[in-house]
């Protein structure tokens, strides 16, 4: 983040710091105040994942929560690569990758029983998040909603997002956001 113009911030406020593991403000004069959860993963090729708890899957509290997944590289000397997600993002893919995996009409009875907390979701589920170090200078409800297009057909489910089984409490359940386009990749700085 020091190569993006950001510096870490000792003024609490607000934040929620048990959710929080960096809080930070641009350097510009009038640069807003972000919380950033930081979640690594070792780079396994096509089965990168991270595992995405309950705790992770509330909702945001402020417009300036953020998660940057990281990858760490196989070798030492290459350069880790780095995806930033709004919280509410996170906690809606944490949640549509979980119960559309818990859910498939395929999937053996009974071979599948992993609750909530036990969520993942794979590298390619943040691919158009990759480097967007821009979006921390606005709102997170500014952020085109950039998940994969099989999360968006998810998310219209009714066995994934109005599950009777599963009770999910996220602003996104029965008010679903608007997906964005490929348009979003063109607004890169």
């Amino acid at each position: 983040m020091v190569r993006s113009s950001w510096k870490q911030n000792h003024r609490s406020g607000q934040v929620r710091l048990e959710r929080t593991d960096i809080l930070t403000v641009h350097t510009s004069e009038q640069g807003p105040m972000i919380e950033v959860q930081v979640k690594t993963a070792n780079y396994v090729g096509g089965n990168t994942n991270w595992p995405l708890s309950t705790k992770s899957q509330q909702p945001e509290l402020s417009t300036r929560e953020w998660f940057v997944m990281v990858v760490l590289p196989a070798a030492p000397f290459q350069i880790p690569r780095s995806f930033i997600v709004p919280r509410n993002h996170v906690a809606a893919a944490a949640w549509l990758a979980h119960v559309h995996w818990l859910t498939e009409p395929d999937a053996q009875p009974g071979t599948r029983n992993a609750g909530p907390s036990r969520s993942r979701v794979n590298v390619d589920g943040w691919a158009r998040y990759e480097d967007r170090w821009d979006l921390l200078l606005s709102p997170t409800t500014d952020c085109p909603v950039v998940l994969p297009k099989w999360m968006q057909n998810a998310s219209l489910l009714d066995r994934v997002a109005r599950n009777p089984n599963y009770s999910w409490q996220h602003p996104w359940r029965d008010a679903p956001p608007t997906w964005s386009s490929r348009a979003f990749l063109a607004e890169r700085i």
